[in-house]
């Protein structure tokens, strides 16, 4: 009688530094650019709060 042992197949090690490499945009994200422009809009308006 033989015994088999079936071992899952060997993964690929760049297969796996690809994925977490995950290449994107190199720009800014358009939520940074809403946060920008919210605490622009809240100095300005702070700046306003102070003017005699």
């Amino acid at each position: 009688m033989k015994i088999e042992i079936n071992l899952p197949r060997p993964r690929n090690p760049m297969a796996m530094a690809v994925r977490l490499r995950r290449a994107g945009s190199h720009r800014p994200d358009r939520r940074t650019e809403r946060q920008r422009a919210t605490h622009a809009l809240r100095r300005q308006l702070n700046e306003m709060k102070h003017i005699p």
